[in-house]
C-alpha cells in the first residue's frame, strides 16, 4: 500500500515538551505558529524504591492523559536525574563516555549513556538516559528528540550571563535535589547537584560551594528558580545567609502570558520550547 508523505496541511503547529523524572512528570505544550505555551502540566510521582514501578506509573499516565495523546509535530523528551557530568570539548572523546561519570556515579557496563552538545558553548552534557522509558515512548510517539534537563538549563543561564564580567549563582530547586550553577560571561565556573531533606542541608551545601569558590555571601547576587517561593523555608534560610538574593524571573516573547510561579517551576521547559 503506498502512503503519501506528510505535507504542510499535516501540521498541526504543536510541540510537546515532556520532562521525567522519578519523582515528577511535566510537560508543556507550545503553539508554533504564534510561538506561545498553551498547556504546562505537573504530575508527581508515588514514591517508591522500585524503578519498573516507577516507570510503569510514567508510561501509565501519559498513555491515559487524553492532552498527552494528541497528534504532535513533534516531541522532546527531558531526562531529569543526576545521572550527569558536563565535560569541556577539548577533554571530551565520544569512545570514552563512561569514564567522564565513573568518579560520581555507578557505572554498570550495561549502561547506555549519550550526550548532548552544548551549543556555543564547546562543553557537553554526559548523561545517562532513562532507556526502558525511551522504548516506551516510541509506542506512543514514534520518533522523537531527547535531552536532559540539565543541558538546557546550564546553556540557557549561560546565554543569561552575556557581558556581565562579576559572577552570578544561580539556584535551581526540586522536590528532593537542587542544582547550583555559577557563571561568569558566559563562562561556567560551576555545576552541581545535591540531594537535600531540610532547610538546613540547603543552606549548607550553598554557603559550602561560596567558600570553595571564593565568593563572599555579602555581596554575591544569588538568584533563585524551580520549585520555590518567597514564602519557601528554602527561601527564607537563603536570605538570612546571603544578602542578595532573589527570585529570577525574565519576561521574554514566549512566557509573557506566563505567571512568575509557573515560569520559576517550568523554567527547563519553558526554555526548552526556543
Amino acid at each position: 500500500m503506498l502512503t503519501s508523505s506528510p505535507t504542510i496541511l499535516d501540521k498541526k503547529y504543536i510541540k510537546l515538551i515532556l520532562q521525567i523524572s522519578l519523582s515528577e512528570i511535566s510537560f508543556c505544550i507550545l503553539n508554533t505558529l504564534s510561538n506561545s505555551v498553551e498547556t504546562i502540566g505537573n504530575f508527581g510521582l508515588k514514591k517508591s524504591n522500585n524503578l519498573i514501578e516507577i516507570e510503569e506509573e510514567i508510561i501509565s499516565f501519559i498513555k491515559k492523559t487524553p492532552i498527552l495523546q494528541s497528534k504532535f509535530d513533534s516531541v522532546l523528551v527531558l531526562h531529569n536525574n543526576n545521572l550527569t557530568s558536563f565535560i569541556p570539548q577539548v577533554f571530551f572523546d565520544e569512545q570514552y563516555l563512561g569514564s567522564y561519570l565513573q568518579y560520581n556515579i555507578k557505572v554498570f557496563e550495561t549502561d547506555f549513556i549519550t550526550f548532548d552538545e552544548i551549543a556555543n558553548y564547546e562543553m557537553n552534557c554526559v548523561y545517562i538516559p532513562y532507556v526502558n522509558i525511551n522504548n516506551s515512548l516510541i509506542d506512543c510517539y514514534g520518533s522523537f528528540d531527547y535531552k536532559h534537563s540539565y543541558s538546557i538549563l546550564v546553556k540557557k543561564i549561560l546565554d543569561l550571563s552575556k557581558n556581565n564580567d562579576e559572577p552570578q549563582v544561580f539556584v535551581h530547586t526540586e522536590k528532593d535535589y537542587f542544582q547550583i550553577i555559577v557563571v561568569k560571561n558566559q563562562k561556567l565556573l560551576l555545576f552541581n547537584t545535591f540531594e537535600y531533606k531540610t532547610k538546613e542541608d540547603f543552606i549548607y551545601y550553598i554557603l559550602f560551594t561560596l567558600e570553595q569558590l571564593q565568593l563572599n555571601p555579602e555581596t554575591i547576587p544569588l538568584k533563585m528558580l524551580g520549585n520555590v517561593t518567597k514564602e519557601s523555608k528554602i527561601y527564607q534560610i537563603a536570605y538570612k545567609y546571603v544578602r542578595n538574593v532573589s527570585l529570577f524571573f525574565e519576561n521574554n516573547d514566549l512566557d509573557n502570558k506566563i505567571s512568575q510561579q509557573d515560569y520559576l517551576q517550568n523554567f527547563i521547559l519553558i526554555h526548552a520550547c526556543e
